[in-house]
């Protein structure tokens, strides 16, 4: 949808649908961050579970024990080998969340420390 509204013109706006799949995941992010050199990354996922809009306050390379879409998993359950243990956002996700949560939208935020690992 943001790719359809756009942002304003001096905004280089670029959307790319990454497959759930460890190995895609580790071959395509870094070479977009390479193409394009990037001042912010937004990650998006979606979850049929999902009942609210989840903010990640960071994300953890470690505890990945679910199969992705090729039914692979990493044998060390680290979603990328040598990285650091976590990463932390430096947005403060508590501040959007209240941002969003007082325009008064039909929808729910909340925030999470813990992303799911899959």
């Amino acid at each position: 949808e943001l790719e359809k509204l756009g942002l304003r013109d001096d905004v280089d706006l670029h959307v790319y649908e990454v497959p759930v799949e460890y190995q895609t995941v580790q071959r395509l992010i870094p070479a977009l961050w390479k193409k394009h050199s990037p001042q912010l990354v937004v990650h998006v996922g979606v979850s049929g579970m999902a009942t609210t809009v989840t903010l990640e306050k960071c994300g953890h390379n470690v505890g990945y024990k679910g199969l992705d879409n090729c039914r692979f998993c990493p044998g060390s359950q680290c979603c990328v080998e040598g990285g650091p243990e976590c990463i932390d956002s430096i947005i403060d996700m508590d501040a959007v969340c209240r941002r969003v949560s007082a325009l008064g939208l039909d929808v729910t935020v909340t925030i999470s420390k813990d992303a799911g690992r899959y």
